[in-house]
């Protein structure tokens, strides 16, 4: 992509203004406690103190609108500590501009570093930067930062007040990320009626397994509709492929393919409707004819083999999905249907459950040393993280020294804009730039064209900023430009509490404003961390994860006996967690000017999909796993060997441009063939492995169609 078309996207993005669900409670609730603080401030102390409470209530409030599963109160209470010690810290500093620079530079470095632990605690740590920032102008003396700084901390203790005391739909992230998994699992459902092979995408069930993660103290209180449906939606997702494949389910055309078209209609009206009950606390309710669709597959005989397993399988999850939700069936009307029955006992899987349903958060202070092996994770050169915590580090001393330097007050702003906008990738770097200045230019003009015509004293100036932070956090999702117009005006407002000359301070704003962005921008083309060099090294780690997931489920049909589920769930999440890493790597690397290296779109895009077909076929076979006591499988094991064998030399090859060697798997594969009489579930799932692997070599390979390719003609 060229710079030109690069600019024109970030732009486009920057500036769209999205339709999303608003939180109109939320934001009251916040804007109730920055209206508090401020005016308690202002009624018992200074106009400028009251400046300073405001910024702390504001950044206490905005961080419990990040996509977090901690409980509210505690970002809350977190972040007001962490802008308390900046703001003592920059106010200690701030007297000597040397002192103040050096603590900025380490400081920074640091909040830039806070990426690698999580994109809350990257905010949080921007967030206390820009507060230091602000503390440059402000007095300087011991007695003055504490009390400062105290100020901050009860900002941040009436936020979490507020939340405590006036909840909000208690557990509704939670209720939310588990209904979008069901949900997400309905809609697989429903295009696989047109679709053996369509594809999944697995973000909603990892968003629910992260919301599942509890403390103890949590588990004890969360409701119990969100225990088990989880688990369910996790185990759903290979049966319902499998059904539908026509190679391991039933065939394309026919009698059996229209049944098993029904079954999935059925299934999709099931779960959308386990997910309302999920979302909204009610009860279930069923149409009769969805009853009858799944009751004729239980005691009917439509279905045959490894299709009829999964029918059952699916017809068991489905009632244990149900069942879950803690609240009695209502059908429509109530006298036709019953509610879903179990199935004879071996369809279901109900041993598993457990490992599904408890997911210990580790507690605030545990998370200190796995926050330190982030942080030692990504203290490399070639990081993504480390490079933008060394880029932002040194934009923003070169903000605040250009911005001491030029005859304008509030020389803070410039560094503190390059701080707010910067993002460890290209696209989201130069989009919030581009959002941030115009929506500076509007809310500066909003704001000073009602202080010019108004001339609103404090206590007005403090409601009109009220409203503003109202105004931004029931908008915040809009838009990043839409935030920033409303921060805009309310710094405006805020200023004009102290007495602050708005003329000036537009005047300021804009200008400075402008230089942050544009010292971010050229940052980031000066000393870049594009994620377009490093795509063979995500396809690479995705083949390595999706080798270990196979290797997992054939050493099962290898040794029933010793059969681990753990290994095998564990081994899906690894596989799981590289392609969503590849998927973000791609769409990143769209949006960034710079031409491919290593690897061209064309051959990103097939080995994309021969990857897919790798996983999606590990999961076919993951649907159907023997029993302990079911005859173990020499073939299985000889391929398995085979596979172990060439995996590593093959995730080498793809990082270092060499063509890929599969001819181990391959002879593996023919002999199990010429061996196995009937073919079962298993043989048939290694074709499509075998085939996804030579497809895979073959869009890689430098040669004209593939060594494997050639080899196996």
């Amino acid at each position: 992509m060229t710079w030109s078309k690069a600019l024109k996207d970030t732009v486009r993005t920057g500036l769209t203004v999205e339709r999303t669900k608003l939180q109109p409670l939320v934001a009251v609730r916040g804007a109730a406690g920055v209206a508090i603080v401020i005016g308690v401030v202002l009624w018992l102390a200074t106009p400028t103190l009251a400046v300073s409470s405001a910024f702390g209530a504001f950044a206490s409030a905005l961080v419990t609108f990040q996509r977090s599963w901690r409980p509210r109160p505690v970002l809350a209470l977190a972040v007001a500590a962490g802008l308390a010690i900046s703001t003592f810290l920059g106010y200690m500093a701030a007297a000597d501009h040397l002192a103040f620079a050096v603590l900025l530079a380490v400081w920074t470095l640091l909040a830039g570093m806070a990426w690698a632990v999580g994109p809350v605690s990257g905010m949080v740590a921007t967030q206390t930067v820009a507060v230091m920032l602000i503390t440059v102008t402000l007095p300087t003396s011991v007695a003055g930062a504490l009390l400062h700084a105290g100020i901050i901390v009860c900002a941040g203790v009436v936020q979490a007040a507020l939340i405590v005391l006036f909840p909000i739909r208690p557990w509704g992230l939670q209720r939310d990320a588990l209904a979008d998994a069901l949900a997400a699992e309905a809609d697989y459902a429903r295009r696989l009626r047109h679709d053996p092979v369509a594809r999944f995408d697995a973000q909603p069930l990892m968003d629910a397994r992260s919301a599942a993660e509890l403390t103890p103290r949590q588990a004890r209180n969360r409701p119990r509709q969100l225990g088990g449906p989880r688990g369910v939606a996790e185990r759903l997702r290979p049966v319902l492929a499998s059904l539908a494949d026509p190679v391991v389910g039933a065939p394309a055309e026919g009698p059996e393919r229209d049944h098993v078209r029904d079954l999935l209609a059925a299934a999709a009206t099931v779960l959308d409707a386990v997910a309302r009950s999920i979302r909204w606390g009610r009860p279930v309710r069923l149409p009769p004819e969805v009853m009858a669709v799944l009751e004729g597959a239980e005691s009917g005989s439509m279905l045959t083999g490894p299709a009829r397993r999964s029918a059952l399988r699916l017809i068991a999850l489905l009632a244990d999905a149900v069942e879950a939700t803690d609240e009695p069936v209502k059908e429509a009307p109530p006298a036709n249907g019953e509610r879903p029955r179990k199935p004879a006992e071996g369809t279901g899987n109900s041993k598993e459950k457990e490992p599904y349903r408890h997911l210990l958060r580790p507690t605030v202070p545990r998370l200190v040393p796995v926050g330190l092996r982030a942080l030692r994770r990504e203290a490399r050169w070639s990081s993504a993280i480390g490079r933008h915590a060394v880029r932002v580090a040194a934009v923003s001393l070169a903000g605040y020294a250009l911005g001491s330097a030029l005859p304008l007050g509030h020389g803070y702003w410039a560094p503190m804009t390059s701080v707010m906008v910067m993002r460890p990738d290209f696209g989201q770097t130069y989009s919030r730039g581009v959002a941030r200045f115009v929506g500076t230019l509007v809310g500066v003009f909003v704001g000073g064209l009602v202080m010019a015509l108004a001339h609103p004293g404090p206590w007005v100036c403090a409601a009109l900023a009220v409203v503003c932070i109202g105004l931004m956090y029931l908008l915040m999702r809009t838009g990043y430009s839409v935030a920033s117009a409303c921060i805009a005006a309310y710094v405006v407002f805020l200023l004009g509490i102290a007495g602050e000359g708005w003329s000036q301070t537009v005047e300021e704003r804009v200008i400075l404003t402008l230089l942050g962005g544009l010292l971010a921008m050229a940052a980031y083309a000066l000393f870049p961390a594009w994620e377009t060099p490093k795509l063979r090294d995500r396809l690479a780690d995705w083949l390595a994860a999706n080798g270990r997931y196979s290797l997992a489920v054939l050493d099962t049909f290898a040794r029933p006996a010793e059969r681990k589920p753990r290994r095998v769930r564990e081994a899906l999440l690894d596989a799981r967690a590289a392609r969503q890493a590849w998927d973000d790597a791609v769409a990143r690397a769209q949006r960034e000017p710079v031409r491919h290296r290593g690897i061209s779109r064309s051959a990103e895009r097939g080995a994309e999909a021969a990857l897919a077909t790798m996983g999606r076929t590990t999961m076919l076979m993951e649907a159907h796993l023997p029993d302990r006591d079911a005859t173990p499988s020499k073939e299985a094991e000889d391929f398995a060997a085979a596979l172990r064998a060439a995996l590593p030399e093959a995730v080498a090859a793809v990082r270092e441009r060499r063509d890929l060697d599969w001819s181990g798997p391959l002879q593996a594969y023919a002999a199990w063939q010429a061996r196995v009489d009937d073919e079962g579930v298993a043989v048939r799932a290694a074709e499509l492995l075998v085939d996804a692997l030579d497809e895979l070599a073959g869009v890689l390979s430098r040669g004209p169609g593939g060594r494997n390719r050639a080899a196996r003609r």
